[in-house]
């Protein structure tokens, strides 16, 4: 389980931060409680980006100040990918049968991509909230990453409940089937429209190659693929949807730190300060100015926040995915997950490669997305990327699951020491 994800046991719950390390949450998060009663044994915290990669933007995918370094399994000087690397880690590598990752904006699905195993981004509100360390209401969701479609089905019916603690799940029970099991149809891409999303297949030519034979692939097996089915981002939205996440983070964080049970701290503030005050073994590698940044907003009744929200979620929603799915009549639309993984650089932080990535339109929605293994490019393993609109994760794992069954595309970690050593 990451660890920004409250336990009532023995292990602590920091966001790799030392800041909480002497702090517990009041109980369970929500689906804790939920998969402790669907008979899973929490094996361990694992390790991830610094709170969830939010305090700054030259941090380091992988690294926090409590968890240390994580590593790629496929090769080890290269990145696990944020903020959930360490469920990626776990799961690519055998630690678990199953790990939960968090993500407000690429991070279930771009350290699955990397590991080389499946991740399902569900549709903000099917997943309770409570007890998990925020960034944005809006977009914060928690999710299976497992090593097969099936699994992350198996997982999903535990997670997946209405939660009065958390307004998002209201109805949830109405809205989700029984079981997400009984979408596992090997058939399950015969006869479906596909949409193709090509903004990110500029990130690298061997990816963009093995995107080109997977959309191959769904044509043999029955899909009707209707290609350059482009979403343009505008400059308003990239500025919008940043500081959504701004104003998101202060309130939310203050919300969520009240919850502990004692004197841990209870705003953004103290965490700056904290920093601050610890930066010797807080901030080794990078600052904290996203922080600063977000402790510089208002509330949510600001104009500012109202016409930002307004925005974000016209433009990915009605204008975004919505209109894409209902002008082509489409089941998913499908796009390569991510870059290869990059090498670990702790002085300059991540690599940005170059473009858009698949993740960013279902994160700004809200909307379920899942990766699911298709190739390796360079002995380094890149997922396929299904995503749609609101509520349709059960469709979504049927076309993935489809597609995982005919190519049989994850690769078994082999712990190089370096790619230039292989």
């Amino acid at each position: 389980v990451k660890d920004n994800i409250d336990t009532a046991d023995a292990m602590h719950t920091t966001a790799g931060s030392f800041a909480l390390a002497d702090s517990r949450p009041a109980g369970d998060a929500f689906l804790i409680e939920r998969l402790r009663a669907g008979g899973a044994v929490i094996l361990a915290k694992s390790n991830l980006s610094a709170w969830a990669n939010i305090r700054s933007s030259r941090s380091v995918s992988g690294w926090s100040p409590r968890g240390g370094l994580t590593r790629n399994p496929h090769a080890l000087d290269r990145s696990a990918s944020g903020s959930s690397s360490g469920s990626g880690v776990a799961v690519a590598a055998d630690f678990c049968a199953g790990a939960i990752g968090t993500e407000t904006s690429g991070s279930i699905i771009s350290p699955s991509s990397a590991n080389g195993i499946v991740g399902l981004k569900p549709t903000v509100g099917l997943v309770s909230r409570t007890g998990i360390i925020p960034i944005s209401h809006s977009q914060d969701t928690a999710g299976p990453m497992t090593r097969t479609v099936e699994d992350a089905a198996i997982m999903l019916n535990a997670l997946a409940a209405e939660d009065g603690r958390d307004s998002a799940t209201r109805d949830v029970d109405s809205r989700r089937p029984p079981d997400y099991t009984k979408f596992l149809d090997p058939n399950g891409l015969r006869g479906a429209r596909i949409g193709v999303d090509r903004r990110a297949f500029g990130r690298h030519p061997a990816v963009a190659e093995l995107a080109n034979d997977a959309i191959r692939t769904l044509r043999d097996l029955g899909a009707e693929v209707i290609d350059s089915v482009m979403i343009e981002p505008t400059d308003d939205l990239r500025r919008d949807s940043f500081q959504l996440l701004l104003w998101e983070l202060k309130n939310d964080m203050a919300s969520y730190l009240e919850t502990r049970r004692d004197q841990s701290p209870r705003t953004l503030s103290d965490l700056i300060e904290y920093n601050s005050s610890h930066a010797d073994r807080e901030m080794v590698f990078f600052g904290q100015e996203t922080f600063l940044q977000a402790e510089e907003k208002g509330t949510f009744d600001d104009e500012i926040y109202l016409k930002a929200l307004e925005n974000v979620q016209r433009q990915s929603r009605d204008e975004g995915i919505d209109k894409a799915m209902s002008e082509h009549s489409l089941d998913a639309l499908v796009a390569p997950s991510s870059a290869p993984a990059w090498s670990i650089d702790l002085v300059n932080g991540d690599a940005r490669t170059g473009g858009p990535n698949s993740a960013w339109y279902p994160a700004m929605a809200g909307y379920p997305h899942i990766t699911v293994p298709m190739g390796d490019a360079f002995g380094l393993p890149v997922g396929l990327s299904f995503y749609a609109g609101a509520w349709q994760e059960a469709r979504l794992i049927e076309l993935a699951y489809a597609f995982e069954q005919a190519t049989q595309a994850r690769t078994v970690p082999t712990m190089l020491t370096s790619l230039r050593l292989a």
